[in-house]
């Protein structure tokens, strides 16, 4: 059930990246965010009161406080670093934050086996790889590196944070309801400060793109909650290492869904990354 479950997190996981994509084509990508958690924060709420989650409220949601904080702050930095660019070089790091959740299963007592070793020697190298990364071209700036190191860590650490948040399903659902009300008040912090400093908050077009993009808002909001609950839940019945790598194949999805839907062709090396990635996938679920 671990192994099913960490997948089903790769898979919510790539498809919200792909739709949050697309719709910062059109809208700013802090509002983007902001808006997303505000229509998951309304649904986990009514959640949330339907089951009485709110019972099971105690120490452990401070994890989920935390995972609040940290997500924002590591899309803040992933974002900048992708300014800076190259995108080719700053994707395939970000995925590297994979070695936090890892680390601490590790650290807990996780013992994989040898063929467990050589899947997640193998998949995290497809997912490095399936990113795209650029080998030749313009010299990578210090500063996207260390902003992009610091997301990949911020990313790893929100997995590890909200794997520690619950210990029940009715827990998980208030876990997660904290963690995107938390979401809510650092981006929508940042976004203010974005608009104090002169920043845009709307579209080109005004509210109205806003309003038109809310079906696909809810959708990567929600299915963001979903992938945080699905790896929680994995992380909580198998072994961390294997469900941290297993849920670390988002980009894998990304790469597809831009293949499927956009016709975007996948490079020489991201079909590779694809490859191994899958391969790594076969040695994790086989051990």
């Amino acid at each position: 059930m671990t192994a099913l479950f960490a997948l089903a997190t790769s898979l919510l996981w790539g498809l919200a990246d792909f739709g949050g994509g697309l719709l910062t084509r059109r809208i700013p990508a802090l509002t983007v965010v902001v808006a997303s958690q505000v229509l998951a924060v309304l649904v986990l709420g009514a959640i949330v009161l339907a089951t009485g989650a709110w019972t099971e409220a105690g120490p452990r949601l401070w994890y989920a406080v935390g995972a609040g904080i940290v997500g924002p702050a590591a899309m803040l930095a992933f974002y900048k670093a992708l300014a800076l660019g190259p995108m080719g070089v700053v994707s395939p790091l970000g995925s590297l934050g994979v070695a936090v959740p890892v680390s601490a299963g590790l650290l807990l007592g996780d013992r994989p086996g040898a063929l467990q070793f050589a899947g997640i020697g193998v998949a995290v190298l497809g997912v490095v790889l399936a990113g795209g990364p650029e080998l030749r071209g313009a010299p990578v700036q210090r500063r996207a590196v260390l902003l992009t190191l610091v997301a990949a860590f911020g990313f790893g650490s929100v997995m590890a944070l909200i794997a520690e948040a619950s210990t029940t399903l009715t827990g998980l659902f208030l876990a997660l309801f904290v963690q995107r009300v938390t979401n809510v008040l650092v981006g929508g912090g940042a976004l203010y400060a974005s608009v104090r400093r002169g920043g845009r908050t709307l579209p080109e077009g005004g509210p109205g793109v806003v309003r038109a993009a809310l079906p696909a808002l809810a959708f990567v909001g929600l299915a963001d909650v979903a992938a945080n609950g699905t790896y929680a839940v994995a992380a909580q019945q198998g072994p961390v290492a294997l469900a941290a790598v297993l849920a670390s194949l988002y980009p894998v999805v990304t790469a597809f869904a831009a293949f499927a839907v956009l016709k975007e062709r996948l490079r020489s090396i991201q079909a590779v990354g694809a490859l191994l990635a899958l391969g790594g996938t076969v040695l994790l679920v086989a051990a």
